[in-house]
């Protein structure tokens, strides 16, 4: 359960055997991920803010943490926490937090979840320098790179060339900075593989709904594969398919 190993499975993999990643928003569902054969677990944001009763970027900081901490407890794989762009904690204190979950790795986002816009890149690497100086190895840090988000890349928003190289000027600094993967989350499978190979490191792809599988987009790149809260998405489904069934039966 510890940073390097967790660290070591996003290396020398196959490229139709991606690291998968699944999404547990509370500790019974992080058991039978675990219990499934999965090796890590990634906690994501908006599942456990809707798990708590919150909106995904409102829950308070404490409470994302115990929920964390919860989820280690839970299973005796290596746990990563989306802890979206460290709610303002200076990154000793972050770092230090992180480390009273037992969770060995992070997500870092660099846009603001409210107002959508974007980090400026060189405030953000010097952030990820300061959490990587701060944790040492004892931490795998996963660089979010939100260019492809809807509204983040101004007037090249919707110019797909304008945004491969803006997240790959990102990508390139987080590295420098002492990231070990890039999440460019939304980026369109087709130019995963560019950016890993010009980026440097293992890229993070999200699988969304209708989207392309695992294997499909490790073989177009991916180094590891995560579902943000469609995994919760699709248990609620299930409830509330359950609660019609109850209502009408």
């Amino acid at each position: 359960m510890t940073a390097a190993a967790l660290r070591a499975l996003h290396h020398g993999r196959a490229a139709d055997d991606p690291l998968v990643l699944p999404g547990p928003w509370d500790a019974e569902s992080a058991r039978i991920f675990a219990a499934a054969g999965f090796p890590t677990l990634a906690t994501p944001s908006a599942g456990v803010s809707a798990a708590l009763g919150y909106a995904d970027g409102s829950t308070p900081p404490d409470e994302m943490f115990a929920a964390v901490a919860r989820i280690v407890r839970a299973v005796e794989v290596p746990v990563t926490a989306d802890l979206e762009a460290g709610y303002g904690l200076p990154a000793k204190e972050l770092v230090e937090r992180i480390a009273a979950t037992g969770a060995v790795g992070c997500n870092i986002e660099d846009s603001d979840h409210h107002s959508g816009a974007l980090t400026d890149a060189g405030r953000q690497a010097d952030r990820l320098a300061e959490i990587r100086a701060a944790a040492g190895d004892a931490l795998v840090i996963n660089a979010r790179i939100d260019v492809f988000l809807p509204g983040r890349c101004g007037s090249g928003d919707t110019d797909l060339a304008v945004q491969v190289e803006e997240a790959v000027r990102r990508g390139l600094r987080y590295a420098a900075a002492g990231a070990d993967c890039v999440y460019p989350i939304l980026a369109p499978p087709h130019v995963l593989r560019e950016l890993a190979d010009r980026i440097g490191l293992p890229v993070n792809a999200l699988a969304v709904p209708g989207g392309p599988p695992p294997r499909e987009l490790g073989a177009a790149g991916a180094s590891r594969v995560t579902f943000g809260g469609g995994l919760h998405g699709r248990a609620m489904g299930a409830v509330r398919a359950l609660a019609e069934e109850l209502r009408t039966g």
